[in-house]
């Protein structure tokens, strides 16, 4: 009787070691996709936020002198008067800025993507981002002949028999000068919102008599809530951290917060420890704001 020997049994790894490589192998893959951009924002942003916040806690820091104990003595001299008031000035200029962009912008926005016609959209949006093309201190410096007392603007109204009106070193010039810089930025937030619009309710709205007022406030703003978070957001922030536009058309009368840093690193001042901590507090209110608009964007998208 032919016996047969039993084939040797192949070697296979157990089942859990090769889930565990598998799992492994998923979770390097990204990591190794993601390391250039990570090393970069690692050396970039991380670390030099990490020593400006260090920098902060330093009271009366100085470059070249010897470092104080740790301490929060930075972060108590913002809460001075002088220095509310420059933080005050900064976050009106930021919310001026913002009001005027989506008063002006969201009929433009409204307008391209819902009235004109389909073949002259793209056109008219590369037409209105077209200054952002140029250096936002060149489009300053227009401005600046644009509003000074022998400006176009002062000559325009006096040809029609009004009186020149001192622009310049003022708070309307800079609310005007932020406007122009950011209104596109609001205009292309608000046209890809726009652009989705379920125009089916509009005429549902509009069969079961709602004036066009009602349709605008009960239909259009809900539905395009999402983008107009996402651009007053966009242009707060940008605002509220402007450097050049106030320092150009608002004068010595207009300090905010970023010329305030600026002259505590590179100014006659050098107090690196308080510019530090300034920089930290604009940090903190910047990611608070875009943290909100992560939280409750989605509970807006539902709108839509």
């Amino acid at each position: 009787m032919a016996t047969t020997t039993p084939a040797s049994p192949v070697d296979h790894p157990p089942k859990s070691e090769a889930a565990w490589s598998r799992k492994l192998s998923q979770l390097i893959q990204p990591l190794v996709l993601l390391a250039p951009s990570g090393l970069w924002l690692l050396l970039l942003l991380v670390f030099p936020t990490l020593l400006i916040l260090e920098l902060s806690l330093i009271p009366g820091f100085r470059l070249g002198q010897a470092a104080a104990p740790y301490g929060l003595g930075n972060y108590l001299d913002i809460l001075q008067p002088i220095y509310l008031q420059v933080i005050g000035r900064s976050v009106l200029f930021a919310v001026g800025a913002t009001v005027l962009c989506i008063l002006l912008g969201f009929p433009v926005a409204y307008w391209i993507a819902v009235i004109a016609p389909k073949r002259w959209r793209n056109l008219l949006l590369v037409g209105f981002v077209l200054p952002l093309w140029t250096s936002s201190l060149l489009r300053a410096y227009a401005w600046i002949t644009i509003l000074r007392d022998s400006g176009v603007l002062n000559t325009a109204l006096r040809a029609i028999g009004l009186p020149g009106q001192q622009w310049l070193n003022d708070m309307p010039a800079v609310f005007i000068g932020m406007a122009y810089s950011f209104l596109p930025y609001m205009v292309l937030i608000l046209y890809a919102s726009l652009e989705k619009l379920d125009k089916r309710l509009l005429e549902a709205a509009a069969d079961l008599g709602a004036t066009p007022q009602q349709s605008f406030w009960k239909v259009t703003v809900p539905q395009t809530l999402p983008g107009i978070a996402a651009g007053c957001l966009l242009v707060f922030i940008a605002s509220i951290g402007d450097f050049v536009v106030p320092e150009l058309l608002g004068g010595a009368a207009s300090m905010t917060v970023s010329r305030l840093i600026y002259n505590q690193f590179l100014g006659a001042t050098r107090n690196w420890g308080f510019g530090s901590a300034l920089s930290m507090l604009m940090i903190l209110a910047v990611s608070l704001a875009i943290a909100l608009l992560i939280k409750y964007g989605d509970r807006d998208n539902s709108l839509t």
